[in-house]
């Protein structure tokens, strides 16, 4: 089938017939409205669409091809030609920034940190942040999807709650419950599109734009700075050592304290229960809510789990974030909030305005995934393969780096980070990159001069047995620094 061009090309009434469609064609590629690698309409369907003879559409696109705007490729048609575009010169910053005040305009609302190397994909790539998706049961969500579209099918319904759907609701309710020991219903479960909309939602409800202070672990993770940024918090950055957040470091006007307990970001310890009361006891006689960012805590390598600091929360000021990305795909962005009472319609009612969140069909579909035990299975299964995973990737560091390597402790998640004292870590990873061996620095993470040189390996979306060949390729870059 031809093209359709749907586009108004409007011709000049006087003149030349072929001057005027030639002049409006080339007008609509200067302007981008015909993108570059276009295929346009054969010239009998252009002649149709503008009213104008075949011979005039001929004429047309013949003067265009001869003056470089269009590639003629024969039987195939012809297309818009990649032509250099002029830099845009003209900015509409000024204008708006005598009405509007936003961070976001003014380029400070935060974001995640752009790659060191944003060159092609490495052969091997410790990436973070990602699980193993070949290895996810595919076909059993597929066949759950088919179900919930033949359940939609039989009884049409209308948009989703707001909340989300009550059945993920319950679903997740009963999992956080089991595993992670959160108590909890499906009335206190906010469904979100991914953890980040949670960190936006909270930082709607929860900011008073140029006067709530949020303390931030450094390092920690960017996109929930982000959030908080964008909602006009005043971010404390607060350090950490080897039992988590340093709560004596905490500013006193604190309002809100974000905090990754089960494994912190990135650096990967977890907070001992010590410092975990110590930090409700603060939160409790200063008022504050506490942010706990639940991230990967299922995959867990220790026989006794480590419960999440919501567990201990006695006076309602946990906010409990979790996600779907990490043990199950990310492509489904499906996270959740378990939310104080207080603060559960204000949050509701925030991510109203925001949008319904993820696709009616797709929640049904997860809740019946959970319901029948097949994350639980899941998780299992993964938690095993990557215990391994994780075993070889310290294994091969130690044998490879020796000295030159710290690995911090860490007994959950996806990814090691490591210190390597006298090691331009932004350096080695732009060179690793030219390896073919994808790293993070730490640098990344932190807020201000990093205090610790080093690299964050994910292990998730890398084989056990790809892991040594990465690992010896990584020493030799590190051996010529």
């Amino acid at each position: 089938m031809d093209p359709s061009l749907e586009l108004d090309l409007q011709l000049a009434g006087r003149g030349s017939r072929l001057a005027s469609l030639h002049v409006a064609l080339r007008d609509a590629i200067a302007s981008g409205r015909l993108a570059a690698g276009l295929r346009l309409p054969s010239t009998r369907e252009l002649a149709a669409q503008v009213g104008v003879s075949r011979n005039t559409a001929v004429a047309a696109y013949e003067l265009l091809a001869s003056e470089g705007w269009l590639e003629p490729r024969g039987a195939g048609g012809s297309f818009v030609a990649e032509l250099p575009r002029a830099a845009v010169t003209v900015s509409d910053r000024a204008s708006v920034a005598r009405w509007a005040d936003s961070r976001w305009l003014r380029g400070e609302g935060g974001s995640w940190p752009a790659p060191l190397n944003q060159g092609p994909a490495p052969a091997y790539h410790f990436k973070t942040g990602m699980p193993d998706v070949a290895s996810f049961p595919f076909d059993v969500l597929r066949r759950l999807q088919t179900r919930a579209l033949q359940a939609a099918a039989r009884e049409p319904a209308g948009y989703p709650p707001t909340q989300g759907l009550p059945a993920l609701r319950a679903a997740i309710a009963g999992h956080v419950s089991s595993s992670r020991a959160v108590a909890c219903t499906a009335d206190d479960v906010v469904i979100t599109a991914g953890a980040q909309q949670a960190f936006d939602l909270i930082a709607r409800v929860l900011v008073t734009p140029g006067r709530t202070r949020a303390a931030v672990e450094n390092p920690g993770y960017p996109p929930l700075r982000a959030a908080l940024l964008g909602a006009g918090a005043l971010l404390a950055p607060v350090p950490v050592d080897a039992e988590g957040l340093v709560v004596d470091a905490l500013p006193a006007d604190a309002r809100i304290v974000c905090v990754t307990p089960s494994h912190q970001s990135p650096l990967g310890m977890a907070m001992s229960l010590a410092r975990r009361r110590d930090l409700l006891n603060w939160a409790a006689a200063r008022q504050a809510v506490v942010i706990e960012d639940d991230y990967d805590g299922e995959f867990r390598f220790t026989p006794r789990p480590l419960d999440a600091l919501k567990t201990l929360d006695r006076d309602g000021r946990v906010f409990y974030v979790g996600t779907l990305s990490k043990s199950m795909l990310p492509a489904l962005r499906l996270g959740y909030v378990v939310a104080p009472a207080w603060a559960r319609e204000a949050l509701v009612s925030a991510k109203h305005a925001a949008g319904l969140g993820a696709p009616a069909l797709m929640q049904a579909a997860v809740a019946d995934f959970i319901a029948e035990g097949h994350l639980l299975r899941h998780v299992r299964r993964m938690r095993s393969e990557y215990a391994e995973r994780r075993r070889v990737l310290a294994q091969m560091l130690r044998r490879h780096l020796g000295d030159q390597v710290e690995i911090f402790p860490a007994i959950a998640g996806l990814h090691l980070a490591v210190a390597l004292p006298g090691v331009d870590a932004d350096e080695l990873t732009r060179r690793a990159w030219d390896a073919g061996v994808g790293v993070e620095s730490l640098s990344r993470y932190g807020l201000g001069t990093a205090a610790v040189q080093g690299l964050v390996l994910g292990y998730g979306s890398i084989s056990a047995a790809r892991i040594p060949e990465a690992v010896r390729r990584l020493a030799k870059v590190l051996g010529t620094l």
